[in-house]
């Protein structure tokens, strides 16, 4: 906190983030256990990335969607994650003002390009399921591409409007930040004004997204629920249902934390608790989603076996 403004107040330059806990041993056993879940996110994350890219058998809208995906994944997590590896080991956890806004702006455009993307991935299901014999027409290379060119402006929309409300806090000396990353609840908690106009709309934003996405899944699956139920031949269905059944995993835990982080009344639950689903929010599903596609899915782990066939022999 440096120079004064106006009437004794003062201009906050950086935060100083109260973290997960302040218990010492606590902290270091934190410290290895995210660290290592980290390591698994970026190194599941990037081979998804370069399995997909290098093997033709996985050239298809569905892999193109969830490469797309694991690298929103990985730069999801790497936005919070290293800082708070580092400030485990540090008795004093700050960031500075620029840095909280850059933070808080990553975590907003990743979060809603991955609610597009999950999006996008279930209509690829839709159609590939309830529409096959025009799948190649409907999800040809131009569609796919304007999806995900879809998917990051959606990003860029939210950001931005948290981006000109976060400008708009005036804070005045409070800067103890009760959780581990710049998130926006916490910011607006120790700000001194607020400009409630700006603060709407980007409510209204980040809602919209979240509201129109979960709308697209849903109907999405409608239909294919429908259509597996019409099909005469259980192996048919089994193998209809199969292919969804990895993104259902992923929109399930996405979707979940976000409701109960963002949606449900604050009053029902602590901070404390928030935190905690927020780690699994940011930091473990990001971990979860490779290793979800992976374990699920024959065709990756077949392509993942003949690449490393061909490396090896």
């Amino acid at each position: 906190m440096d120079s004064l403004v106006g009437r004794n107040h003062t201009t906050v330059t950086e935060f100083i983030l109260l973290g997960l806990t302040q218990d010492p041993v606590l902290r270091i056993i934190l410290f290895i256990i995210i660290l290592c879940i980290y390591l698994v996110t970026v190194s599941g994350n990037l081979c998804t990335i370069l399995l997909i890219r290098v093997s033709t058998q996985l050239h298809h809208p569905m892999y193109f969607f969830l490469s797309h995906l694991a690298f929103v994944d990985m730069v999801f997590s790497s936005s919070v994650t290293p800082n708070m590896l580092v400030n485990f080991l540090m008795d004093k956890n700050v960031i500075s003002y620029h840095g909280c806004g850059i933070q808080l702006d990553t975590v907003v455009f990743f979060g809603a390009a991955e609610c597009f993307l999950l999006a996008s991935m279930a209509y690829d299901r839709f159609v590939a399921i309830c529409s096959p014999l025009l799948y190649s027409t409907k999800m040809s290379t131009q569609v796919c591409v304007k999806l995900i060119i879809v998917a990051y402006t959606g990003g860029v929309f939210d950001a931005s409007s948290f981006t000109i409300s976060f400008c708009s806090f005036h804070f005045c000396g409070p800067n103890r930040v009760n959780h581990f990353f710049c998130d926006f609840a916490p910011l607006r908690e120790v700000a001194c004004s607020e400009d409630s106009v700006l603060i709407f709309l980007s409510t209204l934003t980040a809602g919209f997204i979240v509201v129109f996405t979960a709308v697209v899944i849903t109907i999405s699956y409608i239909y294919i629920f429908i259509t597996i139920l019409k099909m005469r031949s259980t192996a048919g269905r089994h193998k209809a249902f199969s292919t969804c059944t990895s993104h259902l995993t992923a929109v399930s835990l996405f979707y979940g934390t976000i409701t109960f982080i963002y949606v449900m009344p604050k009053s029902s639950y602590s901070t404390d608790q928030n935190k905690v689903i927020s780690v699994f929010y940011m930091v473990v599903i990001p971990m979860l989603n490779p290793l979800i596609y992976s374990l699920r899915n024959n065709e990756i782990k077949g392509a993942l076996k003949r690449e490393l066939g061909r490396k090896i022999f």
